[in-house]
């Protein structure tokens, strides 16, 4: 049917997909290089910032380098780093870790904590005025190839159909917008970026991706415990050795705090419970006396790119260039990409500039994927491309001392190490139920922990509820029939959004429900699932969470 739909079509010079740091540097350079190109940015958020979610402590380099005056032009990042909390937990207490021993790229001086949601939104205003159109509440729906199968374009703005997928009484088909390149910067996972990677084999000698899912809450807390401008970082319990991660907790303007925490996606427990680990986090002591008396304001999860330096898949095809983290390009070790979204946004810019130029269209942007790979981004990346191997290999006290000291070499021009592999996949990772014991977590007290409906509100999530689940199964079989008697489906934990419930009614089989209303579009089940099963696509544009302040 989708062959047979005819739809309008418009042409730019370049068309972006996500109106993430990555998308927006990319647009306002465009821009800045050239007032008369055509540039297009789609959001499948229902404004610009309302999917968007990160620590954050922002590296300002590469804002510097897009928008050098942006202290005198109202940006929203005014709280710098004043001190920074490196702790290791164990059930009742903390031991503080020295700041001296660490090396020099794990400083946060200069740095600040963000809203980047804020900051996105700050951002579409500085390439409105240079004239970018921005639609939000646009998803993208699929790619339009060309007759010799480069990237002509994308389908945006589909809404209507049924639950089954066919056009309902109000279906609107969407539109092509068509443009000499496609810029895809959907953030972690995209499921263009996934289709575009396998189709031209991007993957091909390269490790596997990595990722973590971070978690994280906005605390309004007691003024008198209040410290802005602090970080604090922890790793060990609650995870101890059934999973790599670790939490953050930033003091930013307004009394607020943001609480976060990451679990690595590598670990083998079927039984274990990221979201449960997370509100199992606050009832540390240290913890908990800080948000004691305060409230709960909003919530919200996504997926991290942590495979670094040797994950990135080749960056560009015939027509198309992926940035930020639909790339992967997050340094691990000092819990930062915005720098390098924006820097890739602005590299991959600067390309397409000089192929339109030329006269150039529909080619691969090779000036980008070298930019990225021997500039800046790649400079970070590959000091710390070891760290992330060397905890999931050997856990978390080898990954402290030898990823530190690789990292020192590293400032040095050399490594240990060389470059270490990551070996399997996230779901490959994934082991049997029968080889694990069930983990029994504390039952949330709805003052520090919450139960995740409760807390799902808090990310004012909506999806219409007449659309087609864009989450959507390879074999419908699979949960009840394979998940469920090996791994104890973990589609019910690995969730932090309850998406996912085996139900068991007395004298039936048990069914496997998708509640997709609740997503919050973190792709974690995208990535997790151990019988790679479940597909995430977008929404209808405007659906999902609407972010305030992450």
């Amino acid at each position: 049917m989708a062959d047979q739909i005819e739809r309008e079509q418009m042409e730019y010079d370049v068309v972006i997909v996500g109106a993430g740091p990555a998308g927006l540097s990319a647009a306002i350079r465009l821009k800045q290089l050239d007032a008369d190109l055509n540039v297009v940015v789609l959001e499948k958020g229902s404004e610009v910032g309302a999917h968007i979610l990160s620590g954050a402590v922002l590296d300002p380099s590469g804002l510097d380098a897009l928008l050098p005056d942006w202290r005198n032009m109202g940006a929203p990042i005014k709280t710098l780093v004043a001190e920074d909390n490196f702790y290791m937990l164990g059930e009742a207490g903390q031991i503080r870790i020295p700041n001296f021993p660490m090396p020099p790229l794990m400083n946060n001086h200069g740095n600040y904590i963000v809203s980047m949601a804020n900051v996105c939104r700050w951002m579409a205003e500085q390439a409105e005025a240079l004239g970018v159109e921005i639609f939000p509440g646009m998803s993208v729906s699929a790619m339009v190839y060309g007759d010799k199968g480069e990237v002509t374009g994308v389908v945006a703005g589909e809404f209507g159909k049924n639950d089954d997928g066919t056009p309902g009484p109000n279906y609107e088909p969407g539109m092509e917008l068509l443009g000499k390149y496609v810029f895809l910067s959907e953030g972690v996972r995209g499921s263009l970026a996934k289709e575009v990677i396998a189709k031209y084999d991007l993957s091909k000698g390269k490790e596997p991706q990595k990722f973590g899912l971070g978690m994280k809450e906005i605390w309004e807390i007691d003024p008198e415990k209040h410290k802005l401008g602090t970080v604090t970082h922890t790793m060990g319990w609650p995870l101890g050795s059934n999973a790599g991660g670790g939490s953050f907790i930033y003091h930013l303007e307004n009394n607020q705090v943001y609480v976060g925490f990451v679990v690595h996606l590598n670990y083998q427990n079927p039984h274990l419970y990221p979201y449960m680990e997370f509100q199992r986090f606050k009832h540390h002591p240290m913890v908990a006396e800080l948000l004691k008396g305060g409230k709960r304001v909003a919530y919200g999860a996504r997926a991290i790119s942590e495979g670094g330096y040797q994950s990135m898949p080749k960056m560009v095809a015939p027509g198309v260039a992926l940035l930020g983290c639909s790339v992967g390009m997050v340094n691990v070790p000092r819990i930062k990409g915005n720098h390098n979204a924006m820097l890739s946004g602005k590299a991959a810019a600067e390309a397409a500039f000089a192929a339109i130029g030329a006269g150039r269209s529909a080619d691969e942007l090779t000036e980008y994927e070298a930019e990225v790979r021997k500039g800046a981004i790649g400079s970070d990346l590959k000091k710390v491309r070891n760290v992330k191997p060397l905890w999931s290999k050997y856990g978390l006290v080898a990954s402290l001392m030898g990823g530190g000291l690789d990292m020192w070499t590293n400032t040095l021009g050399f490594s240990l190490f060389g470059t270490l592999s990551h070996g399997k996949t996230d779901a490959a990772s994934t082991g049997k139920a029968k080889d694990f014991a069930p983990i029994d977590y504390p039952k949330p007290d709805g003052v520090l922990s919450f139960d995740r409906l409760t807390n799902v509100a808090f990310s004012f999530t909506n999806h219409e509820e007449s659309q087609p689940a864009h989450l959507t199964l390879k074999d419908a079989s699979v949960p009840i029939s394979v998940n469920l008697p090996e791994y104890a489906e973990p589609a019910q934990r690995y969730c932090p959004a309850g998406v996912y419930e085996v139900v068991a009614e007395p004298g039936k089989d048990p069914r496997f429900v998708i509640n997709f209303q609740n997503c919050v579009h973190c792709k974690t089940c995208d990535i997790k699932d151990p019988s790679q099963n479940i597909h995430w696509t977008v929404p209808q544009g405007g659906d999902g969470p609407n972010y305030p302040n992450m």
